[in-house]
């Protein structure tokens, strides 16, 4: 194992698991303000207490996403100095107006939402989670530009044997950033809303709080089936944006081998990377690809032979991951759809309940599934067609590269036990009591 690899997969470890918590924070600050905006508007003390113990659950997600996305930043400088040397003019500056504009705006203001609620009238209150929740997508968006442009880097020049930034507008305003910010928040909001459905599920079929619980679920399962819907649209975007802007992934995640017009989906294949012609397919749907890429069935897609092999993406955990994706965003449509005719007699819908509860891991597979496509998908470049990951490592050791890898992923697991703990101990233990 050399440098390059122990760096990846630090990087990776730490990535993935710092987006387990990600995603909830988006979804529960803006979910929490929505529930506060109905206590300012009904006076309903329910909702009132709605914000409270989901902004309870949503604190200490977010006070271990901070942690864990701090460290991330550091391995810029500690695992891929050459990578910050070459494109941190670009990559850089984005995350400085992340930290400096969305990130302290965020935690001053739930700062005082924390800390006002005696304090503050209830419109004022309620508006400092609206900054909060605002602030918090905010952050994300300049997150994902940086990400974008390592996907499809534009508004750059190479200047003295580096990439040097010409045109900030075009970065922030690109398609592929967009289309990934559309993409990535919809799924944290499907995340959320999952995770107040299932809790509330949790409390629901123990006939605990049931009203109160029944409002919460509601509004969730609002906020998760418009959403649900939007991703799977929104999706068939992306695809056409991969596409143009990454044909190999394209290829990689379609295990797509050989250049054609009309090019099929298949909706089960078991690649065979040696040996592309031992790949068994099932169910292929013919011209499926072509419309995904190109939105016409007759387009030609081309196949992975037509690239050099030193540039091709892994197959087969890019076909799983996309797949995995696809197949749950689906389901959570489904599931929110039925949820939907179900949701004024949810108290006689144990069986619904439990399999809500039973899916709120599901939304972090999905997401996790994703980002996994996202990030091997681009393999073996760290920003596509400029710069390959083997030229991005820091000149240091594999052995140091283990040493804090082994690190990381003790300090992780600590975090995630503890993390989990909490949000489990006081998802089941409920609201307070009402006055």
């Amino acid at each position: 194992m050399d440098a390059v690899f122990l760096s990846r997969l630090q990087f990776g470890a730490a990535a993935f698991f710092h987006f387990l918590f990600v995603p909830l924070t988006l979804g529960l600050s803006i979910l929490v303000a929505i529930m506060e905006t109905k206590y300012v508007r009904t006076g309903d003390e329910d909702y009132k207490r709605m914000a409270k113990f989901w902004g309870k659950l949503f604190l200490i997600n977010f006070a271990i996403g901070i942690v864990t996305g701090i460290t991330l930043e550091f391995q810029f400088g500690t695992n891929w100095a050459n990578y910050s040397k070459y494109v941190g003019d670009v990559f850089g500056s984005l995350l400085a107006i992340e930290a400096t504009l969305a990130f302290f705006l965020e935690s001053t203001f739930i700062a005082v939402w924390v800390f006002g609620w005696n304090k503050l009238s209830a419109k004022a209150h309620a508006a400092c989670i609206w900054v909060v929740a605002i602030a918090s997508n905010v952050s994300a968006y300049w997150i994902l530009s940086a990400n974008a442009w390592m996907q499809h880097p534009v508004g750059y020049t190479i200047r003295n044997g580096r990439a040097e930034l010409v045109d900030f507008f075009s970065l922030i305003t690109q398609k592929f950033a967009v289309l990934s910010f559309l993409h990535t928040v919809s799924g944290a909001y499907i995340l959320a809303g999952f995770f107040v459905m299932g809790v509330s599920a949790y409390h629901l079929l123990r006939k605990k709080e049931v009203e109160f619980f029944k409002k919460s679920f509601r509004i969730a399962l609002t906020f998760a089936l418009i959403f649900s819907v939007f991703e799977v649209v929104q999706g068939h975007l992306n695809g056409a944006e991969v596409a143009k802007a990454q044909p190999t992934k394209l290829a990689a995640m379609e295990a797509h081998w050989e250049t054609e017009k009309g090019a099929p989906i298949a909706m089960f294949v078991i690649p065979d990377e040696k040996n592309e012609r031992n790949r068994v397919e099932i169910g292929k749907i013919p011209g499926a690809l072509s419309m995904l890429a190109y939105h016409n069935t007759t387009a030609a897609v081309v196949g992975l032979k037509d690239f050099p092999k030193d540039e091709r993406p892994p197959v087969l955990i890019n076909f799983l991951a996309f797949r995995t994706m696809v197949g749950l965003g689906f389901l959570f449509m489904l599931l929110t759809v039925i949820g939907w005719f179900r949701r004024n007699k949810l108290e006689d819908s144990p069986r619904f309940l439990k399999i809500m509860l039973y899916a709120i891991p599901l939304p972090y597979i999905a997401i996790e599934a994703g980002w996994m496509l996202t990030e091997i998908g681009r393999q073996p470049w760290i920003v596509y067609g400029l710069m390959k990951t083997s030229d991005a490592v820091s000149p240091i050791a594999a052995s140091q590269v283990l040493v804090s890898l082994v690190a990381f992923v003790v300090v992780y697991t600590a975090l995630g036990i503890v993390d989990f703990y909490l949000l489990f101990k006081y998802a089941r233990k409920g609201p307070e009591v009402a006055a």
